[in-house]
């Protein structure tokens, strides 16, 4: 349903309405950790957790392709109040278990409504209320919540659909063309020749996972990308727990030796990118062997970190290319046929399964149509304070978290600052927050939300037009920085000027 068609179909039932101090969008990594925070922060505040699957785990239960694991570790991917014991590189399903932990031991699954689909969402200044509308999903059901403030802790990507090019000819291919996020249940791989196209963190999880299945995987990317190898171990836990350190101190010293190295690598690629990109391409090539096309292959063209570089656990993408049931194309598409694909140098790759390892569609706070007082919201036509508010949007908070380091990082910067803002709220008597440009702010640039130049992912650049306005100085953009931001986000004034309150 289109959001014009939800905003004029919804006609409430006031008896189905229920209001909550809280409402939180999302029962993904995200969602989870911001209940925890309101929990144990503000245990008198009324909440709920709107999700619209029929489970917790937001990505690691609609992805259910081979292999699906995280690509960042799962000492900082994990919550900073919940220990993880495993191996850094986790399983969906290691990731899944976790956060049930998580739910079962805050008692957080009696706050969370399963398969409500969420369609408009629209804030109210007389009465200074969210009214949510959503569908049950099974029944068909409308119902409606009003609630004092909304915590959108849905992601940023569309989870029912994921993203693939439209090449010359698709529909005369004769075997079956799958996207990764629908990965469908009957799909047979065995003595299958498979093609996935694209380079990122999927297709090198993907790949790895299927080789022995398949007679061969052939991963076609049109430019080479960044990787890291390195053992699926911390040495330094191990050795803690050789010790019997308690796992909570093993926890915290692992994430800070871990967030102290990444922040120093980040560095590096920025002040010394030829040495940064010299010592990942000799990772490669020192489990390839000289003798193989690392140039064309695994040399991108991008200084490191323009674009998420991808771990690989043992090396794991790498053994399977070297033992040959694995191999790397670099080149472009000019079309389908009906026995593969026809590249632009003229080489033809055959294939009985060509995989759409393309990336996603950016979700802009999950599709829903948003107004204020009536009128519809364009997040386009806002500026973003710290990349969590946004001017002229009202007792809202959007969890947007890292590229260069684990999206869980900034769910418990953002958690810990807005039970803080609500507290400073209680306090003050204040029933309404948002954020405005302070006078000094007015002649500030207005930028992208993402400086192209530092970051530039495909799914950004093709959707940047649909996310807020950056500003260029620190208070109005969505930093990368989570080693500067753990120290200034608890400092952040709730009194300054970029707060109106009412």
């Amino acid at each position: 349903m289109n959001i014009e068609t939800a905003r004029a179909s919804y006609a409430p039932d006031s008896q189905s309405t229920e209001h909550v101090d809280v409402l939180i969008v999302g029962a993904g990594i995200s969602g989870i950790g911001s209940a925890y925070h309101l929990r144990r922060d503000l245990p008198d505040t009324n909440f709920v957790i709107l999700e619209s699957q029929q489970s917790f785990g937001g990505t690691w239960i609609t992805h259910r392709y081979p292999g699906i694991r995280s690509d960042s570790d799962l000492h900082t991917f994990g919550y900073s109040f919940k220990p993880w014991v495993g191996p850094p590189i986790a399983t969906a399903q290691e990731i899944l278990a976790y956060m049930g932990d998580v739910i079962t031991e805050n008692d957080l699954e009696r706050h969370i409504r399963y398969g409500h689909r969420i369609e408009t969402a629209s804030w109210s200044s007389e009465t200074r209320l969210w009214t949510v509308e959503a569908v049950k999903i099974d029944t068909g059901e409308r119902v409606a919540f009003t609630t004092n403030f909304l915590w959108m802790c849905q992601g940023y990507y569309r989870h029912s659909e994921g993203y693939t090019p439209e090449w010359p000819a698709m529909d005369k291919f004769k075997g079956r063309i799958v996207h990764p996020q629908l990965w469908p249940d009957d799909i047979e791989l065995k003595d299958k020749r498979v093609v996935v196209i694209g380079s990122g963190a999927t297709a090198a999880t993907l790949i790895p996972s299927i080789a022995d299945k398949c007679t061969h995987v052939t991963m076609l990317q049109r430019s080479p990308t960044f990787f890291r190898l390195g053992r699926n171990a911390i040495e330094l836990a191990e050795q803690l727990r050789q010790l019997q350190v308690k796992e909570e101190w093993i926890h915290e010293i692992v994430r800070r030796k871990i967030l102290f190295e990444q922040d120093a690598f980040t560095r590096r690629c920025i002040a010394e990118p030829e040495q940064v990109t010299k010592e990942l391409i000799g990772q490669i090539t020192a489990v390839l062997g000289s003798d193989y096309d690392v140039a064309t292959h695994f040399t991108p063209k991008y200084r490191p970190w323009r674009q998420r570089i991808a771990f690989v656990p043992d090396a794991d993408l790498f053994h399977g290319i070297k033992s040959g049931k694995a191999s790397v194309v670099t080149d472009e598409i000019e079309r389908f046929t009906e026995q593969g694909i026809l590249l632009k140098s003229g080489k033809q790759l055959d294939a009985d399964i060509v995989v759409t390892a393309t990336g996603f569609n950016l979700s802009v706070l999950g599709d829903i149509a948003f107004t204020v007082d009536g009128k519809p919201l364009d997040f386009a036509n806002t500026v973003t304070y710290r990349g969590m508010m946004f001017t002229g949007v009202p007792n809202m908070a959007w969890v947007f978290g890292y590229f260069r380091a684990s999206w869980t990082l900034r769910t418990d910067l953002v958690a810990e600052f807005v039970c803080r803002l609500l507290k400073h709220m209680s306090a003050t008597g204040a029933r309404k927050v948002e954020v405005a440009l302070r006078p000094e702010d007015h002649n500030m640039p207005l930028l992208s939300w993402i400086d192209p130049d530092n970051f530039n992912p495909g799914y950004m650049m093709r959707n940047m037009h649909l996310l807020p306005k950056r500003g260029d100085k620190a208070e109005w953009q969505h930093n990368q920085d989570y080693w500067a931001e753990k120290d200034q986000f608890p400092a952040i004034d709730l009194d300054d000027k970029a707060f109106v309150y009412e």
